[in-house]
């Protein structure tokens, strides 16, 4: 890491965040032809799930080679300053590098799918999700849906926590704070 001043090491913080951010970036590999892909994902058991049809250019390039980087970032906000060069952002990334696999066990696959519904849509179910569906469920294209698990091998994480007082607002000059910070 080239600034290693914004590392973060707190596992259960950069747990914290893997658990709650809404969006995750799948990076694969193909010969000389990067593709990532966004996507919803769960961190749980120490591994990154998400789903996805059977069929398709993720899938195929997966096949081809199961080393993935998944980067999860959030933006907190910009912080101003008087000083241009001085302007910046507060925000936490992670980058976890790892192996994807296809989840084959079905009492895996639907517990991750459970996970995935108790992050996006707490409560909105009231029975558990069932093997059968997981297992039979085909798409409007007649695609079977795959649990994929991402095993971190190496994980990183940086981070600028964000200065309320130096926080963007519409409306905000630099003249108004010349002096100030």
């Amino acid at each position: 890491m080239r600034r290693p001043m914004l590392e973060c090491h707190d596992e259960e913080k950069i747990s914290a965040f893997l658990s709650l951010a809404p969006t995750g970036f799948l990076g694969l590999a193909d010969g000389h032809e990067p593709y990532v892909v966004p996507l919803n994902f769960v961190w749980w058991n120490g591994a990154i799930y998400v789903h996805g049809a059977e069929e398709g250019r993720k899938m195929e390039m997966l096949k081809r080679n199961a080393r993935v980087c998944f980067t999860v970032s959030e933006n907190f906000g910009t912080m101003v300053h008087p000083v241009p060069a001085k302007t910046d952002t507060g925000y936490m990334s992670v980058m976890v590098f790892g192996e994807a696999s296809i989840v084959s066990d079905l009492e895996e696959a639907t517990a991750a799918m459970q996970q995935l519904l108790n992050k996006y849509v707490p409560g909105y179910f009231s029975l558990p999700l069932s093997k059968h569906h997981v297992e039979s469920y085909r798409s409007s294209l007649g695609s079977r849906t795959v649990v994929i698990k991402i095993t971190p091998h190496a994980m990183t994480a940086k981070e600028k926590p964000l200065k309320e007082e130096r926080v963007f607002y519409k409306g905000r000059k630099a003249a108004d704070d010349a002096g100030k910070i």
